[in-house]
């Protein structure tokens, strides 16, 4: 198959952040990782000079939180040189005035700013630590700097009865972009999906809701609403479809087609550190179209049925492939959140015991309640 050139490139510069997100996509065992095990700024500086070389037009500096980076604005000073798009995609708390004006001095294209709620003491709760205050602070200082301000907003069962008042605190902040983006459930969030899954009902009304922001384009760039794999007819494509569109480079170093590739034990990703600098064969390059583990799941060859019979295999390519393994223990297994899989009733039953546990929730609340009446 013809393997086009990668469009973006995620760098995860730390997995350090200030938040403790339930959902947070940093790996389970960040604990174990040693912070000294970080790419240098050299290496990060080689790997986005590497990036414009093979054509990616876009770069996306996140973490954890990049800002704890004290050479993010030579990073963006360096990819800005060489005319990539980039943006910051932080949770905002340590975003001072100074570094903000610094780092669009230094040509930052666009901020990312995400919100947990449309009310403090929520967001406060689901963040792990008081946060919301310095979160508006962060979205206004962006858009006095004239930056495009995104704001995204990772929905689950705790936030989504308030998706009216989330929507319109964007429109008070004067957002360009609104991605709503219900948790997909890996790592952290998958620990916590219990707790964590919507309800179907929940999910109509923010639905509705969307439409109604679209309908009346309450934002200039759009909203993105990305729905919850568990409650789906069909799978998403994994990143636009396994090494289709988009490098990761891990704060360590290895080389994947998304954040959660490294999950798959059986493959083995290249690292920034395995060539020597300026080598030619063991690059961005050479990983994107060469290696074994980015090639793995291209195409439709590895699929085994339902997919390989299925008329959705070039437009889902049978759904995530990190999903399908933390779910069944085979990464070539059709993606279970796809009705057709023989392993849906994992789907299946992960709902059930959801909203099982959230009408346990909402009974004993309701008695304490009026017991404190």
């Amino acid at each position: 198959m013809k393997i086009n050139k990668p469009l973006t490139l995620i760098a995860e510069l730390t997995y350090r952040c200030p938040l403790r997100c339930p959902y947070c996509s940093n790996p389970v065992n960040y604990g174990e990782i040693n912070r000294n095990q970080e790419l240098s700024t050299e290496y990060w500086l080689d790997a986005i000079r590497q990036a414009a070389k093979l054509g990616i037009l876009q770069l996306g500096f996140t973490g954890g939180e990049p800002l704890l980076r004290k050479d993010l604005e030579v990073m963006v000073e360096t990819a800005a040189s060489t005319g990539i798009y980039t943006s910051l995609i932080t949770a905002g708390t340590i975003l001072t005035p100074e570094r903000a004006a610094k780092l669009k001095d230094c040509g930052l294209d666009h901020v990312q700013i995400s919100i947990q709620d449309s009310q403090a003491a929520q967001s406060d709760y689901i963040a792990g630590v008081a946060s919301f205050e310095q979160k508006l602070t962060a979205a206004r200082l962006v858009k006095k700097l004239g930056f495009p301000l995104t704001i995204n907003v990772v929905l689950h069962r705790h936030n989504l009865d308030r998706i009216e008042e989330i929507l319109e605190l964007c429109k008070i902040l004067e957002a360009d972009r609104v991605e709503l983006a219900n948790t997909q459930y890996y790592g952290w969030a998958l620990k916590n999906r219990t707790s964590l899954l919507p309800t179907p009902a929940q999910l109509e009304r923010a639905k509705q809701a969307t439409a109604i922001a679209v309908q009346k384009r309450y934002f200039p760039m759009g909203i993105v609403y990305v729905l919850p794999d568990y409650y789906e007819k069909y799978p998403k494509p994994c990143m636009g479809g396994w090494g289709q569109q988009t490098i990761v480079i891990s704060p360590s170093g290895d080389i994947l087609p998304c954040q959660v590739a490294a999950s798959i034990p059986e493959l083995n990703f290249a690292n920034l550190h395995d060539q020597p600098r300026g080598c030619t064969e063991r690059n961005l390059e050479w990983t994107w179209f060469e290696s074994e583990a980015f090639n793995r799941f291209r195409g439709t060859d590895w699929m085994d049925e339902p997919c390989r019979s299925c008329d959705r295999k070039n437009i889902d390519f049978g759904g995530c492939r990190c999903q399908a393994f933390l779910l069944t223990g085979k990464s070539g297994a059709t993606d279970p959140t796809c009705h057709l899989s023989p392993d849906r009733q994992i789907i299946v039953k992960a709902r059930e015991q959801s909203n099982h546990s959230q009408l346990i929730y909402r009974s004993i609340s309701i008695a304490q309640n009026k017991t404190a009446r």
